[in-house]
């Protein structure tokens, strides 16, 4: 009676072989292995997102008869190079002229509406005024109104100032983003704590050097996030330039749009200039593509 009785667990823990450096190791979790229908799954995905760009340089590689060829092959033609210097030397494309018209205003754009998202952000998640909800609330809204309404209006207003056919006249109207303001004031309401914030102030810290230190090393995911998808959005932009812009400085989807404005549309030619407009884009995710990984996990996992 006066025996002292070994617990359950030690005694199951002595009878099997290694229980200690199991229980220090790594736990293995059953059940979530990926399944054979998971990558079945992925693999209709992938290749139904290669298969337009597969397809456009079929087609971008032959020559004006593939298209309509019904023995076409599957096998990549050999004009594809032929095809690019064509779109790059027509002079009524000036591809040189619009991929820089692209390039310059996609990125200006998208780094001003990082930088003004950022902004609005960081008041209105952390800074307490009057009518803030309100004013978030306005600000989200107004995403609700179709760009094309506006068109006539603006168009006036730039043809007024004496800005139609100049490249400001497509950055000046993107220069701010309402869907970029609700995004950055969700991420940094949910990851910026409010004692971190007060632990600044204590050493003594303004607001604007608490938005720095704080404030945006915590948003560097989110806003190379948001200034990639501001940046592709930006370089697809079709409507408004295509109507403000002149044909002797365009941008690049402005520009290969002409390729198709004769009577006899050359779908090899065509098709090749939009691969050659892909490139650009698919360089950019493929440089940052880490960013762009990590802004959407941290934006799913809260704290």
């Amino acid at each position: 009676m006066s025996a002292i009785s070994t617990p359950p667990l030690a005694v199951a823990e002595e009878n099997i072989p290694n229980a200690g450096r199991r229980r220090r190791g790594t736990v293995k979790i059953r059940g979530l292995r990926a399944g054979v229908w998971v990558y079945v799954g992925l693999g209709v995905v992938v290749a139904s997102a290669i298969f337009p760009f597969y397809w456009s340089f079929l087609i971008g590689s032959g020559d004006a008869s593939t298209i309509n060829d019904s023995d076409m092959s599957w096998l990549p033609g050999g004009n594809f190079i032929d095809n690019a210097l064509s779109v790059m030397s027509d002079p009524a494309v000036n591809f040189w002229l619009a991929l820089w018209n692209s390039l310059f205003s996609s990125t200006v754009i998208a780094a001003s509406v990082v930088l003004f998202s950022t902004l609005a952000g960081w008041a209105f998640a952390k800074l307490r005024f009057p009518g803030g909800k309100w004013l978030l609330a306005f600000v989200v809204a107004t995403m609700a109104v179709p760009m094309q309404l506006g068109v006539v209006p603006l168009y006036i207003l730039f043809s007024d100032l004496g800005w139609t056919g100049q490249i400001g006249a497509i950055i000046i109207p993107a220069l701010t983003s309402a869907f970029g303001v609700f995004w950055m004031t969700q991420y940094l309401q949910q990851t910026v704590p409010d004692e971190l914030i007060e632990a600044a102030r204590v050493d003594g810290a303004s607001m604007i050097r608490t938005f720095w230190t704080v404030g945006v090393t915590a948003a560097r995911p989110a806003a190379a996030m948001l200034f990639l998808f501001t940046f592709v959005g930006a370089w697809n932009q079709f409507f408004w330039p295509f109507i403000v812009l002149d044909r002797q400085s365009p941008t690049l989807p402005v520009a290969l749009s002409l390729l198709q404005s004769n009577y006899f549309v050359d779908y090899s030619i065509v098709l090749a200039g939009v691969l050659l407009a892909t490139i650009p884009l698919i360089l950019l995710f493929a440089f940052a593509g880490r960013q762009l990984v990590s802004g959407i996990m941290a934006g799913a996992v809260k704290g």
